[in-house]
């Protein structure tokens, strides 16, 4: 097939051009993240700071959105402790743990910007109903621990072992890197060149293959050795002969010298030579992207992700399935015979079967995207321009078209390794951020950035809808795990640039072990005594007596689901509300 002709690029101008932004309220999670990004994409700041933030302009009038930590938070430290977040990250390390980083508050700004942005795409359609929009801590909290609290409700157990345990490795000269394959014949060869035992390999791949899963890889203790005595040039050169990617850990201060300064994402506005056909379709008084068709051929959890989130907000999701569907809905634990994981990030999406080998069916598959509004893949890097379906492509045909890419690296590191979450986190300083100064630098087994990313795909496809209404041009977008990365690490990468330890202190949010369970205080608090003979309730009187906020640290996330606002599906699957209030 020969290629189109690459549509104009056209001047960049940011969707909210025009536009007025306010700060004004108490103080709210992540409020910086939010006025940055909708600095970023154009908004004029007037003044003002606090947790509720206004937008004004002629054509859409006033759009405020609010950020709350909820109803038992009261800061980060108890937003991890109650949603799960502290549970699933200290699976690792076999007792709950704190995030060093704002990840609950990152995600909750994250999603304000795009319920920001839906609104205004809605009131720019013709549907002025929504004045306000409102997220709270608790709810992103829980959307960042989706997966895994559907496992939790699942009618089977998990496929592998829930146990302490896993990456990063260490070489006998004291390199920490990461290992990732997606091939158990290469994971294989690359432990036959270390002289593992073949049993240790056996027994490790079902650990390693799960751990995106269960955010734990409890490995043989064979397998650490064999790293341990073997030198780093031996295992580059075991990676490189068996076709697997290992990634020394790097530091913030690293990180911080070669940051570009690249916002999270790009939007790329485009015109043709011809006229674009574009013609806006009026808004609904239903959710703010109802009307609007996203075709995704997405898989694993970033781009689905991102399609999930669209789907939230109303809009059709058609995901593009290979012949005989997606092997990942028979992915375990599974509920009415379909993976509980796979249903919370692809529930409520219609499916099309396509064949992108064959030339008939690639065609059918532009056909599908000239009649959608979105376009989205995660494929690795180069595939969509060998199938012909990159940019270029699909826009020639349909100008309007909005086309995102949510990547690795959005090409902006020589030499990256592999582009999925855990290299991401080791390359980018994200193991040293997540752990105060007396653990070890080790990125976390959760899938931070695989969600992270997946929220800011959606964050600017929903910005490029928006500029496309205003503009009436097609618009590419680009985000990335890269791009998350530095977002979820700018504070402690502006640490390390002023000089400053970069890293929070020995025990930072740390949780604290009583008789029965486990608390958390709110952040810069301390207790003055110990409460491990205390019972759970009886620490958290004494805080309280005290004038001191904290929570009790959950720790079986099944005890979720019996309580809040947690529901089941139709498969009976459960599925996390919608962070979104719109009024």
């Amino acid at each position: 097939m020969a290629t189109p002709a690459t549509p104009a690029i056209a001047q960049t101008t940011g969707p909210l051009e025009g536009l007025r932004l306010e700060g004004s309220g108490p103080p709210g999670p992540a409020e910086a993240l939010v006025a940055e990004h909708l600095r970023l994409l154009g908004a004029e700041t007037v003044g003002g700071s606090g947790g509720r933030f206004t937008l004004t302009g002629r054509d859409v009038g006033e759009v405020t959105a609010r950020t709350t930590w909820g109803e038992a938070a009261t800061d980060e430290a108890t937003t991890q402790a109650a949603t799960g977040i502290m549970a699933v990250h200290g699976r690792r390390d076999g007792s709950p743990r704190g995030l060093a980083v704002d990840y609950a508050a990152t995600v909750t700004g994250v999603l304000a910007v795009q319920g920001l942005l839906a609104a205004l795409l809605a009131r720019a359609r013709g549907g002025g109903h929504i004045a306000q929009v409102e997220v709270s801590a608790e709810r992103a909290g829980l959307l960042a621990v989706s997966q895994y609290l559907a496992a939790a409700g699942a009618e089977e157990g998990e496929a592998a072992e829930l146990a302490p345990g896993g990456p990063p490795f260490t070489s006998a000269d004291g390199t920490v890197f990461e290992l990732e394959t997606l091939d158990p014949g290469v994971w294989a060869a690359f432990w036959r060149a270390l002289d593992a035992p073949q049993e240790a390999i056996r027994r490790g791949w079902r650990p390693f293959q799960f751990r995106y899963a269960t955010a734990c890889a409890p490995f043989p203790q064979a397998l650490d050795e064999a790293a341990r005595a073997s030198s780093w040039e031996r295992i580059r050169h075991a990676a490189d002969s068996s076709g697997a990617d290992v990634c020394p850990l790097r530091s913030l201060a690293e990180r911080a010298a070669e940051y570009d300064g690249s916002a999270p994402w790009e939007l790329t506005p485009h015109h043709t030579p011809h006229h674009t056909t574009y013609s806006p379709t009026r808004a609904t008084d239903g959710l703010p992207l109802a009307g609007f068709t996203v075709l995704e051929a997405g898989r694993r959890i970033q781009a689905p992700l991102t399609a999930h989130l669209l789907g939230l907000l109303g809009a059709e999701v058609i995901r593009i399935e290979p012949p005989g569907g997606d092997p990942l809905r028979g992915m375990p634990p599974a509920c009415s015979g379909i993976s509980a994981r796979w249903l919370a990030l692809n529930r409520g999406k219609k499916a099309v079967e396509v064949d992108i080998k064959s030339a008939a069916d690639r065609e059918r598959l532009r056909e599908m995207a000239a009649d959608a509004d979105v376009f989205l893949h995660n494929w690795a890097p180069g595939k969509a321009a060998q199938l012909g379906l990159d940019h270029e492509h699909l826009a020639a045909a349909s100008p309007a078209l909005v086309y995102a890419y949510t990547s690795g690296w959005a090409d902006r590191l020589p030499d990256a390794p592999m582009g999925t979450d855990f290299m991401v986190q080791a390359r980018t300083g994200v193991g040293e951020a997540v752990r105060p100064a007396d653990e070890p630098p080790a990125p976390s087994l959760m899938t931070l950035l695989d969600v992270l990313g997946g929220l800011l795909g959606a964050e600017a496809i929903t910005a490029a809808l928006l500029l496309r209404e205003r503009s009436s041009s097609g618009v590419r977008v680009d985000s990335s795990l890269l791009g998350a990365a530095d977002v979820l690490t700018a504070p402690a990468r502006a640490r390390a640039v002023q000089g400053l330890d970069p890293r929070r202190p020995a025990g930072f949010r740390r949780p604290l072990r009583t008789a029965d369970g486990w608390i958390a205080l709110a952040d810069h608090s301390a207790l003055p005594y110990d409460v491990a003979e205390l019972s759970t309730g009886q620490a958290l009187k004494r805080l309280r007596d005290r004038g001191l906020a904290g929570v009790p640290v959950v720790t079986d996330l099944a005890g979720l689901l019996s309580s809040g606002p947690i529901s089941r599906d139709a498969h009976g699957a459960p599925a996390v509300p919608t962070p979104w209030s719109f009024v």
